[in-house]
C-alpha cells in the first residue's frame, strides 16, 4: 500500500552510487535542453518566457515522483502550449495578468481532472480520442505552431485574425513590407546550429549550443537597440494623428468592458427573476456594449496597422539627441546610424511622452531572478466552466502524449506502466505545478529521448532536472537578457518537426479506408479553424463516434462455404457458391436494439431469394453480448422462419449469451438438439436430412465450389 501511494519508493531497491551518477548525468543534460525549450514554449502559449521555467522546476519532479515511469520527461510541450493559447485567447490578451492567471487556473483544472481519472482508474476514456483523429490533429498542429512562429522569425508584428491561416497572410504582407534581417538570420543560424549538430553529434545538446551561440552574437552586437521619445522627435504630423486615434480607441475599451460586466450582471438577474421584458433589455443592452466594443476593436486594429507600416531613419542632433523622419526623407547631411525605425505597438494606450522605438531585434529581455511565489490560484467557477472542455482535451491529449511516449522507452526497457498511476503524477504534476506558477505540462517526446540516450536509471534523473532549474532560476536569469526571440522560435519549429507524420495518414488509411479519411478530415478542419483547435478534435471524434454506431447498427452477416483451405469463410469476399439447402449465416457483433432489426431483414431477404432453403444455421462465435431487443428479435424470427417450413439453428454460443436464453426461456424455444457447439457438428448433424430429395451432386459446404464468372 506504502508503494502503491509512493511509487518511487521502488527506485532505491538495489540502488547504487553507479546508479546515482547515470541519473544526475542525465538530468543535468534534459536540463540543458529544457530551459530554453521551455522559454520557447511558454511565448507559444502566450505567456513571458521565464514561466516557461516557472513550469520546469516543480512538474518533471512531481511526475516522475508519483508516475509510473522511470524516463518520462515533463514538462513545457508544443501541443499542449498550443492548446492553452487557443483556450485562453477569448478570454484575455496573451501576456497580460490576468491571461497569466487563468493560464494557472487551467493547469489546476487539468491537474484536477487528469488526478480523478487517475484514482477512479479511468485511464481508457482515453480510448476516445483514436489513432486517426490525433494522427490528423498532431499533423495540423505542427504545422500551426511552425507558422504561428513566422512573425517572430521575420521580426515584424500583426494583430491575430478570426483564423489562423488570415493571420499567417497578414504575417506574409508585413514580411514582404519589412523584415529585419538581423532577426531572421540569428533565427536562420540557430536552426542550422541545432539542425547540423543533432545530424552530426545527436550527443551534443544543440538547443543550448544554438542557444549560447546566438545570445553572444546578440550581446556583442547590440541586437537589441531601443530609444524612448516623446512625439515632438517623431517629424511626422500623421504619426501624432494615428497615436490620437488609437488612443481613444484603446481607452474607450476599458469602460465599455466594465460596462459588459454590468450588463452581464443585469442579465443573469434577469434570467433568474423569468420576466420576459427584463431579459429582452438586459440582451439588447449586452448586445449593444458588444458591438460598441467590436467598432473600436477594429479601429484599433486599422490605426495600429498604419502605425506598424511606418518606417523611419534617424538623425542624431549634436546633443546626441535622435529625431526620426520618414524613411528616405532625411535632411541633406544628417548624420544617421542606417537602422530602420519603428514605433513599438501593441494593445496599450502609447503614452506620448515615452514612445518606444525599436531600431534593432526583440530578446527576451529581463527574466526575473528566484522562485516565484507559492499561491493557490484564484478561484472562478465562471472562468472555470468556460475553460472545462478545454481542460479535459488538454487533459486527455497531454496524457495520451505522455502514454506514448513512456510505452515506447518501456519497450526498450522492459519497464512496466500503469496508466493510471501515470495519470495520478501527470495529474498531481500539473496540480502542484500551478501552486508554484506553472501552466499546463505533459510527457516531452523529445526531452524524454535525451533522457533515456544520456542513460537515466530511474526517475531521480527528473528530480535532478528540476534542481538545475530552480539553479538557473536564481542565479543565471541575467544571461538570458540578450537572448533573440527569433531563436526561441527557431526552437520552437526545430522541435516540431518531429511531429510531422504523413505516412500516419497512409497507415490509417491502409488499416480502414474510413480511418484514412477521418484522419485527414481531423487535419483540415484543425487547419481551417485554427486558433480554434478543440472544433477539429471534436469533429474528429464525432466521426469516429459515427463510424463506431453505424458498424454496430450494421454488422458483418456472412454467407459461408467451404474454401480451399477446407475452412468455412464468406462466400462473397472469396466468390465461393452457397448450399441450395442449407445456409450458414455468421454474425460479427453484440445483438441489441440498435441491430437486431439489420439480422432479421437479412434473415428474411434471405429466404425470400432462396426458395430452396430448408435449413439456417445462426454461427454465434462473433455474438459476444445480447440484450432484450436482441433476444425478442431471436424468438420472433424463430417462430418465422419454422413457420415458413425452414429450420433454424445455432452454434458456438458463448457462456454470457447462453446465461440469456437460458433465463428468458428462449432456449425451450430453440431446443436443446438444435443448438451445437461448432459449425461443423452442426452441419454433419442435419446435412444429410437438408439434401433429401435434393438435385444438388456436390454440396458448397463440403467440397469447394467457385461461382462461374
Amino acid at each position: 500500500m506504502i508503494k502503491r501511494i509512493f511509487p518511487f519508493l521502488d527506485w532505491f531497491t538495489g540502488y547504487s552510487m553507479a546508479m546515482l551518477r547515470a541519473d544526475g548525468i542525465s538530468g543535468l543534460t534534459v536540463a540543458l535542453v529544457l530551459i530554453p525549450q521551455s522559454m520557447a514554449y511558454a511565448q507559444l502559449a502566450g505567456l513571458p518566457p521565464y514561466y516557461g521555467l516557472y513550469a520546469s522546476f516543480l512538474p518533471p519532479m512531481i511526475a516522475s515522483l508519483f508516475g509510473s515511469s522511470r524516463q518520462l520527461a515533463t514538462g513545457p510541450v508544443a501541443v499542449v502550449s498550443l492548446m492553452t493559447s487557443a483556450s485562453l485567447e477569448p478570454l484575455a490578451t496573451a501576456g497580460s495578468e490576468g491571461y497569466i492567471a487563468y493560464a494557472i487556473l487551467l493547469a489546476l483544472m487539468v491537474g484536477m481532472f487528469q488526478l480523478s481519472l487517475g484514482v477512479l482508474r479511468l485511464g481508457l476514456v482515453v480510448n476516445f480520442l483514436s489513432h486517426p483523429v490525433v494522427n490528423g490533429f498532431t499533423n495540423a498542429a505542427a504545422i500551426i505552431i511552425a507558422t504561428s512562429q513566422l512573425s517572430k522569425m521575420f521580426g515584424v508584428d500583426v494583430d491575430g485574425a478570426e483564423h489562423h491561416y488570415e493571420t499567417i497572410i497578414r504575417v506574409v504582407k508585413a514580411a514582404i513590407h519589412y523584415t529585419h534581417w538581423t532577426t531572421f538570420i540569428l533565427g536562420a543560424l540557430a536552426f542550422g546550429i541545432m539542425y547540423g549538430l543533432k545530424r552530426i553529434a545527436p550527443k551534443i545538446p544543440n538547443v543550448l549550443v544554438a542557444v549560447v551561440i546566438t545570445t553572444v552574437i546578440s550581446w556583442s552586437i547590440g541586437f537589441e537597440h531601443d530609444a524612448s521619445v516623446n512625439s515632438s522627435a517623431i517629424q511626422n504630423p500623421e504619426v501624432s494623428q494615428l497615436i490620437d486615434k488609437f488612443n481613444a480607441a484603446a481607452n474607450g475599451l476599458k469602460p465599455l468592458a466594465e460596462k459588459r460586466t454590468g450588463a452581464s450582471r443585469k442579465l443573469e438577474e434577469a434570467k433568474l427573476s423569468k420576466d420576459p421584458i427584463a431579459i429582452l433589455d438586459a440582451e439588447h443592452a449586452d448586445r449593444v456594449i458588444q458591438t460598441q466594443s467590436e467598432i473600436l476593436k477594429h479601429e484599433a486594429h486599422v490605426h495600429r496597422e498604419k502605425i506598424r507600416t511606418m518606417l523611419f531613419s534617424a538623425a542624431t542632433q549634436p546633443d546626441e539627441t535622435m529625431l526620426f523622419y520618414p524613411q528616405n526623407q532625411l535632411p541633406p547631411a544628417s548624420k544617421t546610424d542606417d537602422r530602420i525605425w519603428r514605433i513599438k505597438i501593441g494593445n496599450k494606450p502609447i503614452d506620448s511622452e515615452k514612445i518606444r522605438m525599436v531600431g534593432g531585434g526583440e530578446v527576451v529581455g529581463v527574466v526575473p531572478k528566484g522562485l516565484p511565489s507559492f499561491t493557490v490560484p484564484q478561484i472562478n467557477l465562471k472562468i472555470m466552466l468556460h475553460l472545462l472542455p478545454y481542460a479535459a482535451i488538454i487533459s486527455l491529449l497531454g496524457f495520451m502524449e505522455a502514454i506514448s511516449i513512456a510505452k515506447a522507452m518501456a519497450s526498450k526497457t522492459g519497464q512496466r506502466l500503469d496508466p493510471n498511476q501515470e495519470l495520478i503524477g501527470q495529474g498531481l504534476a500539473n496540480l502542484l505545478g500551478a501552486v508554484g506558477k506553472s501552466y499546463p505540462v505533459s510527457g516531452s517526446f523529445s526531452r524524454s529521448a535525451v533522457n533515456l540516450q544520456a542513460g537515466a536509471m530511474t526517475g531521480l534523473s527528473s528530480v535532478f532536472t528540476s534542481i538545475a532549474v530552480v539553479i538557473a532560476l536564481l542565479f543565471f536569469t541575467p544571461l538570458l537578457y540578450h537572448l533573440p526571440q527569433s531563436v526561441l522560435a527557431a526552437v520552437i519549429m526545430m522541435a516540431v518537426i518531429g511531429l510531422i507524420n504523413i505516412s500516419g495518414f497512409v497507415h490509417a488509411w491502409e488499416a480502414q479506408w474510413y480511418d484514412g479519411v477521418i484522419s485527414v478530415i481531423s487535419f483540415v478542419f484543425t487547419l481551417w479553424f485554427a486558433p480554434h483547435l478543440d472544433k477539429g478534435i471534436m469533429i474528429g471524434v464525432g466521426l469516429c463516434l459515427a463510424v463506431f454506431l453505424y458498424k454496430s447498427m450494421r454488422p458483418t452477416v456472412a454467407s459461408l462455404a467451404r474454401h480451399e483451405d477446407e475452412a468455412l469463410r464468406c462466400a462473397t469476399t472469396h466468390g465461393l457458391k452457397e448450399c441450395a439447402y442449407i445456409s450458414v449465416i455468421r454474425f460479427d457483433g453484440p445483438l441489441f436494439f440498435a441491430n437486431s432489426s439489420y439480422l432479421e431483414d437479412q434473415i428474411t431477404d434471405l429466404m425470400r431469394d432462396k426458395k430452396t432453403l430448408k435449413h439456417i444455421l445462426i454461427v454465434s462465435n462473433g455474438i459476444n453480448d445480447i440484450d432484450a431487443s436482441g433476444e425478442e428479435t431471436l424468438s420472433l424470427l424463430i417462430d418465422r422462419v419454422r413457420s415458413a417450413g425452414v429450420d433454424i439453428s445455432f452454434s458456438g454460443i458463448n457462456e454470457s449469451v447462453m446465461r440469456v436464453i437460458k433465463r428468458t426461456h428462449l432456449l425451450a424455444k430453440i431446443g436443446v438438439d438444435h443448438v451445437f457447439p461448432t459449425m461443423e457438428k452442426a452441419i454433419s448433424q442435419f446435412h444429410e436430412s437438408a439434401h433429401r430429395d435434393g438435385e444438388e451432386e456436390n454440396c458448397p459446404l463440403q467440397t469447394v465450389c467457385h461461382l462461374v464468372s
